[in-house]
Parts: structure tokens; sequence; C-alpha cells
């Protein structure tokens, strides 16, 4: 007999929204924190050139050290973030309100082991975390952790050049299992690496690599996937040792591509430039390398170090979920340079039939049923959204509210498509919007690009009373999340 037809979200889907420490937590030099290599993010004027998407995420080796021995000749606003450190209870306490399911946060790893180096753990360093996760508890709201969100010891990227070396392996596995053993009893759900296709798009964000301190940066970055690879199986592998029931997960920065034309060769490229966005998922989950990589490294001349025993470690690590972010969808062709297009941030081919955020990003909700089924039909194991949102430029109106009508309109569009990929018979954990509190920018490291529920007052340059204040859409999502997804609005 035919399974019945799924009419809405299940009753157990994890409502929430999602942070990263570097970008929220602040505090960088209290309680023994070591400097991470998101701390080396300057901060750079967005709109000194063409584009407002001038990513300050990239650091060579000679601005890092500058930034070593001169930092006060530059503001660094990942350093501060925005104070989640001393205000986690009161912003806690705002995801309560909303009725909040989950909420999804990254773990410093140097605020565990400031350099990376050291034998045993920085314990000021854990028993924030244990605090943060009581008061996750205490509203009855789950905490997803990621280990390793865009940050590292600096120390390793010093002595290393990050994860271009393989002993970056046991240094991971040792932090992995002392976060498994310390909150074996108040964390379930677990996400290795964010978004370990940032590789492909900025070594240094992802991997801790300085790209000017290697030969070829394309080879590097698969050379530092695979080193994350073996590293999340091994964390995967003592994660289920240590905690029975622990669901683990990867993650990678979804990208729906469509083909320009439905010319045959446009088609074949939209189908490479796939498999280069799938490929992670598909090592983390079937535990092995497809064969249109081993084509894709032959042709690209990319030879990466490989051990034996990795492909048993591999096989031994692979995940229980995959969860992906979601912005926006891509459009590629047959062209000369389409193999550098293939998994960036942005397709410099536009579609005409999408709007566009401030930003530049185009609006493509109906991308994302597209990818939950096609993810789904893949891999056919559970998904979690875990980043989805609009960041944009809000302000606080006479009446001292932030009306954010355009946010609530982006949200609930893509909500309605998980709601239809859900009927299609997807398998969907859980959805965690992204920023759901205002934070400092990832690729920008702005504050004015807000993506939050939450309004945070403070300017780019870390000006501000850091007062919090719900938008209108911190009341809608309420209403969304009482209603298990049926309360949309008007």
């Amino acid at each position: 007999m035919m399974r019945e037809l799924k009419k809405g979200f299940p009753e157990d889907f994890l409502w929430g929204g999602a942070t990263a420490a570097n970008q929220i937590e602040g505090a960088f030099d209290e309680d023994g924190k070591g400097l991470s290599t998101s701390d080396m993010a300057a901060y750079k004027d967005p709109y000194a050139g063409e584009s407002v998407n001038n990513f300050t995420f990239n650091v060579n080796s000679i601005e890092l050290e500058e930034y070593l021995n001169n930092p006060d000749k530059y503001l660094f606003p990942k350093r501060w973030g925005i104070d989640f450190f001393h205000h986690y209870k009161e912003d806690i306490a705002l995801f309560a309100e909303m009725g909040f399911k989950t909420f999804r946060l990254s773990i410093s790893w140097p605020r565990i082991f400031p350099t990376g180096l050291e034998e045993e753990p920085n314990e000021a360093g854990l028993a924030f975390y244990d605090n943060v996760f009581d008061e996750c508890r205490k509203y009855g709201i789950e905490p997803l952790v990621t280990m390793s969100h865009y940050e590292m010891p600096i120390t390793l990227t010093q002595k290393y050049n990050g994860w271009v070396s393989r002993e970056l392996i046991s240094l991971f596995e040792k932090y992995a299992r002392t976060l498994f053993n310390r909150y074996k009893n108040k964390v379930k759900y677990w996400i290795t690496f964010n978004e370990m296709n940032m590789n492909l798009n900025s070594l240094y964000t992802g991997a801790g690599v300085l790209e000017d301190k290697v030969d070829n940066v394309e080879e590097a970055a698969y050379q530092a996937s695979h080193y994350q690879f073996i590293a999340s199986a091994l964390a995967v592998k003592a994660g289920h040792e240590i905690i029975p029931d622990a669901k683990i997960g990867c993650m990678i920065n979804r990208i729906e591509s469509y083909a320009k034309t439905c010319k045959p060769e446009d088609q074949l490229q939209a189908l490479k430039a796939d498999q280069i966005n799938t490929f992670y998922p598909d090592v983390q989950v079937r535990g092995e390398y497809p064969n249109y990589m081993k084509r894709f490294f032959a042709e690209n001349n990319i030879n990466i170090e490989v051990e034996e025993r990795d492909f048993e470690i591999l096989k031994e690590g692979t995940v229980d979920f995959v969860a992906f972010s979601y912005y926006m969808s891509h459009v590629t062709e047959d062209r000369p340079d389409a193999k550098e297009i293939a998994g960036k941030l942005d397709s410099p081919i536009k579609n005409p039939y999408l709007e566009l955020t401030q930003w530049d990003w185009p609006i493509d909700p109906i991308a994302l049923r597209i990818s939950l089924n096609k993810l789904y039909d893949r891999y056919n194991i559970p998904l979690f959204l875990v980043e989805n949102g609009l960041g944009a430029k809000d302000v606080v109106s006479e009446d001292g509210k932030i009306h954010d009508p355009y946010r609530i309109d982006y949200i609930k569009k893509h909500i309605i498509e998980m709601k239809e990929a859900i009927k299609d018979g997807v398998e969907l954990m859980g959805y965690t919007t992204w920023g759901c509190i205002d934070l400092i920018s990832c690729g920008t490291s702005q504050m004015s690009k807000r993506y939050g529920f939450i309004y945070v007052d403070q300017d780019d340059k870390g000006n501000g009373s850091l007062k919090r204040i719900p938008k209108d859409s911190f009341y809608w999502y309420k209403e969304v999340i009482a209603s298990n997804g049926e309360n949309l609005g008007e």
C-alpha cells in the first residue's frame, strides 16, 4: 500500500535559528581564548569598489603579519561580534519567546584549545558553553552545534598553513572528542564542518590556508578538503561511540545550478557544476570518492596525497544527515571560465526571471524545493536546512520599531517551498534561519547587512548600545513556529 501523502511539517520539526561563534560571541581575548583565523578579518569598506560584495574574509601572509604586529591600526568586527558572550542569557530568552525548538551555534576551537596544540583543554572555555547549553535546556531548546565554523586557532595557520597539513587531523579529532565527552548529556545534534565547499571560494576562510603560500590553489583546496573529510569521519565515529544516540551531519552551501539555455553543452555544464557542489556530501554520505571527481582530478592535473587507510576511515565515519545552507540559485553555460564559475558564491550570469536582494543575490524559493528533492533523491537520508535568510539594511522607525516586511516575505516563500518538498516525500528535519539575531556579516564583516529577527544596536565600526529590539519578523516567526508552519500570515 502506498504511503499516505504528507500534508505539512512533521510534529517534531525543529524550527529555530542559526549563528556562528565568530560572528556573535565577541570576548576574543577573554577567559584564555586564543586568536582565530576569523579574528584576522579586518573591516574594509564594502562599497569602496564596484560591488557591494567586497569580501573581506580572505587574508594573505603579508596581511596576517601586519594584523598581528599592528592590530590597533585596523578594525576587526568579528573580535567583538554582538557580545553574545555576555548577553547569551538575554538572547536565548528571546529565542525562547519566539518558540525555538533548536538553536544552531558553533563552538570556537581556540576557546577550547587556544593554539590547537595544547594537550589539555581550556576549562574556562568549556564552562562557557556548558552555561549556554544549560540556558538552552532551561527553555527546552535543542542545541545544534557546529564544531568548525570558519574559525580555527591562528597558530595552526602559522605553524602548518592550516588544513593543507595532515597534522591537523589528529588535532581536530582531539578537539572533537573533548566536545563529545564534555557535552554528551547536553548536545544531541552536531555538524562537523560548516559549508566545507567554501574551500573552493576562500581557502583561508574554510581551511585556514594562506593561498600565497601554496603553489597550486585549486590542488591545495582539494588537499585541505581531503584532510577535513578524514577528520570529519573520525569525529563522526568518535561521536557515535561516545554519544550513541547522537545525530551527526555534514554541511555544504547548496547552489542550485540552471543551464542558461537548452543547448546540450550548457546542460552538461550545469551537471558538472552540480557535481562540484554535491562532491562533498557524496564523500561524507557514501564514504568514498565519486568517479566523476577522479576524472576531474586527472583532467585538471590535481594530485592529492592520500593514505590507504583513509578509504577505510571514510567508510567508517559516514554522516547521519545532510545539512546545508541555501540562499540563491546560479546560472551557468558552456564558456571558457565555466569551471571557475562552478561553486562560486555568485555567478556573473544573471537570471532575468529573479529579483535581487540589496546585495545582488538572486531570490529563488522554487530552487530550494528543487534542491531538497535532488538531495533527498541522491542520498535518501534526512536533510536539515540550517541556513537561509535575507540580508538587508534595516531601519529603526520613528515609533522605535523595525518594520521588515521584505524579510517576512522572503522567509515565507521559502517555507512554502519547504512544505511542498515535504509533500514531495522529502524527509526534512528542521529549519534554522541564518542570523536569527543581527550579527557580523561573514563575507563583508558588516553589521549593517542584517539578517535577524532581533535588531542589535551597533554599527559597522562597533559603536552602539547593543540593545536588542525584536523586529516585526520576530512576532511573525513566533506565529509560524506556534502553528508548525501553517500560519504564514496574509
